[in-house]
């Protein structure tokens, strides 16, 4: 039988923000890993679609407008999606039994630094915002960037804005100093949402086993990733390689802050057997012949559920 699923990383909206002619709800292109239809089939319960944009082009504000935009025209559309932006969406959507909708940023780059632009990111329903990609921006240094450096004074201020908004903070792209520099920071906890285990694959975009650590004594959530080469160094890479990254963090003490976070659709390689959405069902059958059914429905959707009804805000009366 299949377990709901949730994915806390997916970069659909940037294949549709590249080309308009892919359809969400109906892709015949082959070119799409998350699709409505395949997040049906996968029993989905909660999705978040990433706001990307290419670091370095100079397009300011306007393609993360592009690709709300595209969010609401081509994925909230659909019948049975729901839109989460506060904890009682979440509670609406799990009860109607559709697969919850979430908005996250990855890379601030366009934001130049403005609160003002954050506040409107909010307002129009993003929920978690992951600082950079893995460059260095005008908030941070990103995970590949050579100098290493941490937050800037504007990315501080940005991780107490978001503290007050309500915005989880995402550590996954972030250069290790930049990691602890935001957990140093940062009032409420914090989130890896697509990120492995250095311990298992030495990977910068990986976390030490002091991150993973620290992501667990702050509540956190840690999503592992579907990306090969942050998984294994193999030519063919495995669910099982994969669950060596569970084993881990689950080691760590993370079995109650273990996620998933695929990166589909940022992808051109893929896990065997871990293509899309309705292919989760073969992980949760190797995680049944290790874990308990309790365990691999936790990992599977039981601690995203359970960290979005402590974490998502209240809705305003006002």
């Amino acid at each position: 039988m299949q377990m709901p699923i949730a994915d806390f990383h997916c970069d659909v909206l940037f294949k549709l923000l590249e080309d308009e002619r892919l359809s969400f709800r109906d892709d015949t292109s082959g070119k799409l890993d998350v699709t409505y239809k395949r997040l049906k089939q996968a029993k989905s319960v909660f999705q978040t679609f990433a706001i990307f944009v290419q670091p370095g082009d100079n397009a300011g504000i306007e393609p993360y407008f592009k690709s709300i935009d595209l969010f609401y025209r081509c994925v909230l559309p659909n019948p049975d999606i729901a839109f989460i932006q506060y904890k009682d969406d979440l509670e609406r959507s799990l009860a109607e039994g559709k697969i919850g909708a979430m908005l996250s940023l990855e890379g601030l780059d366009g934001l130049q630094g403005d609160p003002a632009m954050l506040r409107i990111m909010y307002r129009l329903g993003v929920r978690a915002a992951g600082f950079t990609w893995n460059n260095a921006n005008w908030a941070a240094d990103g995970a590949m960037e050579e100098r290493g450096a941490g937050l800037t004074a504007q990315g501080k201020a940005f991780v107490r804005e978001c503290d007050e908004l309500g915005m989880m903070l995402d550590v996954s792209h972030l250069s290790e100093r930049a990691f602890w520099d935001m957990v140093d920071t940062a009032s409420k906890t914090v989130i890896a949402s697509h990120s492995n285990a250095a311990s298992v694959l030495p990977h910068k975009r990986n976390l030490s086993d002091d991150q993973i650590k620290a992501i667990i004594a702050l509540e956190g959530l840690i999503g592992v990733t579907f990306v090969p080469y942050f998984v294994s160094g193999s030519e063919v890479v495995t669910i099982d390689d994969l669950l060596r990254h569970v084993e881990r963090i689950c080691e760590l003490g993370g079995e109650r802050h273990l996620m998933l976070g695929s990166d589909f659709d940022g992808i051109a390689r893929y896990i065997d057997k871990l293509h899309n959405p309705a292919d989760v069902i073969h992980l949760q059958d190797a995680l049944l012949k290790r874990y308990s059914a309790r365990q691999t429905e936790r990992f599977l959707s039981g601690n995203t559920i359970r960290f979005l009804r402590e974490r998502l805000p209240e809705r305003s009366s006002s």
